[in-house]
């Protein structure tokens, strides 16, 4: 790989070269340093992480804190295969400003060898071969701009997701991680060309590889088991194929209180069961706006990964502004309705399997769909791979760095 030229003069600069080649021998064993900040992003690197450990990588996962709570038992990392964190970062909750620099200082003194907030984080003087971070967080751009300014190479796992809608700090989020990545691990042809319009994949210091996305590589490997060991159909008395899950959490919907009240009241009446998982803030915002479901929406507490999966499995339809629900719910087949103008999962509408509404759409296309038209929007299962993302990520990784990693990589590369 072509790595930044090294700088040849005696200025301050020449410590942030930042050629891939240099990081080779920080140590006879490659080390990865993921940093993650959410859940989604645990259940996204955890395909990497299992690939990093098969292919004989040392792995140092980091939590920067931003959703960290009880929820993430050791029986979470388990159930993903993950390592328990070496380090929680303290990020907690916050503005924007202040999360992204939390994480910024976390992580830069991780990469220096100096000591972070947790006590209990283990001394590393020798800096990582590579730093990851996922998808478009607080945690992925601090992460970024952290370890763009020294010698280790940042490699953006999801890269080129775009909406259009700057508006989404998420948006600017994944914009700035891409500008400064070193490797950057596209999902799709379309988050590929989304990078090449932009001239990332134009530039000698940085390479694009499509790799699929590691939604679908969880998924995939977690199918069975949440079909096999969740109880939750029992639990919440639903029948597959009966019912319809609902994800509500994204600002735009929650902090505008009419919005959401049109949401809710879309779900609530029904002819049908819906069960909402409620996000902290979601369910924040319904007792501050004074919505109580009073028909068909069941609210609950969130879930674990396995019963939200078998629930997300067995819907009719999924109502949702999620993001990553639009990737695994094409995977699943099922048919999914997200409330928001834009999406950063385009495919999905392309395909058919996933529209766009409006709260005041949402309850009449929610009983269409539900009624009628839900056989019609599946069937495009492959849209973000074949659940093999996280190997394909680990091999061009290994690839990069000089580690015979014995897998066969096959992806499409952009270098020029």
């Amino acid at each position: 790989m072509n790595g930044r030229p090294s700088s040849t003069g005696a200025s301050a600069d020449s410590s942030t070269d930042r050629s891939v080649d240099a990081a080779t021998d920080t140590a006879d064993r490659p080390t990865a340093l993921l940093v993650v900040g959410t859940r989604p992003e645990l259940v996204k690197m955890a395909p990497v992480c299992r690939a990093l450990s098969d292919a004989d990588w040392r792995v140092r996962l980091v939590h920067t804190g931003q959703h960290y709570d009880e929820a993430l038992s050791d029986t979470f990392f388990e159930t993903l295969g993950l390592p328990t964190p070496e380090t929680n970062l303290g990020v907690g909750s916050g503005s924007h400003a202040a999360q992204t620099a939390r994480t910024m200082v976390g992580v830069e003194r991780l990469l220096d060898g100096s000591p972070t907030t947790d006590a209990n984080s283990p001394a590393d003087a020798d800096p990582p071969t590579v730093v990851l971070a996922q998808g478009d967080t607080n945690a992925v751009v601090g992460t970024a701009l952290a370890t763009c300014k020294t010698p280790v190479p940042f490699a953006h796992v999801e890269a080129g997701l775009r909406s259009g809608d700057r508006a989404m700090p998420e948006e600017v989020n994944r914009i700035v991680a891409d500008q400064v990545a070193d490797l950057l691990f596209a999902p799709t042809d379309e988050a590929r060309d989304s990078l090449r319009r932009e001239g990332v994949a134009d530039r000698p210091t940085q390479q694009v590889h499509v790799t699929g996305n590691t939604v679908v590589d969880a998924c995939l490997a977690h199918r069975t088991v949440a079909e096999r060991e969740s109880s939750v159909l029992a639990a919440l008395g639903l029948t597959p194929g009966e019912f319809v899950l609902a994800t509500i959490h994204r600002p735009r919907n929650t902090d505008d209180h009419p919005r959401l009240r049109r949401i809710v009241g879309a779900l609530d009446g029904a002819p049908f069961p819906v069960v909402l998982p409620a996000h902290p803030r979601t369910r924040r915002a319904m007792e501050s706006a004074g919505i109580r479901p009073t028909g068909a929406l069941r609210v609950t507490d969130p879930l674990d990964y396995l019963d939200f999966l078998r629930l997300l499995d067995t819907a009719r339809v999924v109502v949702t502004d999620s993001g990553g629900v639009q990737e695994e719910a094409s995977a699943l087949e099922t048919p999914c309705l997200t409330v928001r103008p834009h999406t950063e999962r385009p495919e999905t509408v392309a395909a058919g399997v996933n529209e766009l509404v409006s709260p005041a759409e949402l309850a009449g296309r929610l009983r269409t769909v539900f009624e009628t038209d839900a056989e019609s929007m599946v069937g495009a299962t492959d849209l973000y791979g074949d659940g093999r993302a996280g190997e394909r990520i680990v091999g061009l990784l290994s690839a990069a760095f000089g580690v015979d990693s014995g897998r066969e990589t096959t992806v499409s590369e952009v270098t020029e």
